[in-house]
């Protein structure tokens, strides 16, 4: 599972061909012992759940990069390893 981007101690992830469980491009996040699928381009949660903070910083971190996560999803879908993106500042 190739880490994409972290920032403020938040792993934002991408699985290589993960289509099975969640039929729509997701990232899946973890922060301490908590972990979430989010669905992009519009961070609606599809599994699991972060503190609100932490919620709120992925879901403006995926508002600024959709355009970078869909090229990283479709390169997944090929079965090819997502670019880094840059973290939230």
């Amino acid at each position: 599972m190739p880490t994409i981007s972290m920032f403020y101690g938040i792993l934002v992830s991408m699985y290589v061909l993960d289509t099975d469980r969640h039929h729509s491009p997701h990232i899946h996040v973890r922060y301490n012992e908590h972990k979430a699928v989010l669905r992009i381009p519009d961070g609606d949660v599809l599994d699991g759940a972060l503190p609100g903070k932490q919620m709120k910083l992925v879901q403006a971190w995926v508002a600024i990069h959709q355009d970078e996560l869909m090229a990283d999803w479709q390169l997944a879908s090929e079965g090819q390893a997502p670019f880094k993106i840059d973290p939230l500042r």
